[in-house]
């Protein structure tokens, strides 16, 4: 599952070399607010931000992937990328560069659709709008549920460690009470199609990669 590259020194390095993919999706969606923020001001915020009613009537498709790199303000953005930090890196090191970036995007990518799919199903929230990278990010999570089960892991303000395999659902019970009970708009459906991922693809690597899955499992905890 990992990946090992030979590093040439006859070829010219880039600005990226040495950089993980991690860091530069960061980068991304650092660089990428920003530049949102401008477009949204001047074409409105149905070009980036993802919105069921527009996806079901076939308009602004492409904001299946420039949601994910679109924040709803400073806190949100630093809030996401402070975990992407720390999660993803791990999940880097566990998966190698290539496959991260894609376990990443189609994560992602299909927290949107579960995020459209559950409006449509339910009749809810068809004019809302989903932004943020959180998604994909709980696909990483959801993986290191089944990967790195024992892993400790400290959530929010909680001043002592939690297992992943507890961390993980207990999040996510976490932000659903309090979109809840204090009426905040969060995309719980869209965090849970990423968990879906993220356990549909560590169960695929513990059926195929038994033996690794068990020695990672065993050297994170």
């Amino acid at each position: 599952m990992a990946y090992v590259y030979r590093i040439d020194s006859s070829k010219k390095k880039s600005f990226f070399s040495g950089m993980s993919v991690n860091t530069i999706l960061i980068g991304m969606n650092v660089v990428a607010f920003f530049v949102f923020m401008i477009l949204i001001g001047y074409f409105g915020i149905d070009i980036i931000a993802l919105n069921p009613a527009n996806v079901l009537g076939g308009n602004y498709l492409w904001t299946f992937l420039t949601s994910m790199f679109m924040h709803g303000g400073i806190f949100h953005l630093f809030a996401n990328m402070f975990s992407l930090m720390f999660v993803g890196s791990l999940i880097e090191r566990i998966l190698g560069a290539k496959r991260y970036l894609y376990f990443y995007l189609l994560s992602g990518l299909f927290a949107g659709m579960f995020f459209v799919l559950s409006a449509l199903i339910f009749n809810v929230d068809l004019n809302s709008y989903a932004v943020g990278a959180s998604g994909a990010l709980f696909g990483l999570v959801g993986l290191l549920m089944l990967l790195t089960p024992d892993l400790p892991v400290y959530v929010m303000f909680i001043p002592i460690p939690i297992k992943m395999k507890y961390a993980a659902p207990g999040i996510l019970l976490v932000l659903w009470l309090i979109s809840v009970a204090g009426d905040v708009p969060i995309g719980n459906t869209a965090h849970l199609g990423g968990l879906i991922a993220g356990l549909f693809y560590g169960v695929y690597l513990k059926t195929r990669y038994r033996n690794k899955v068990k020695y990672i499992s065993q050297h994170f905890k």
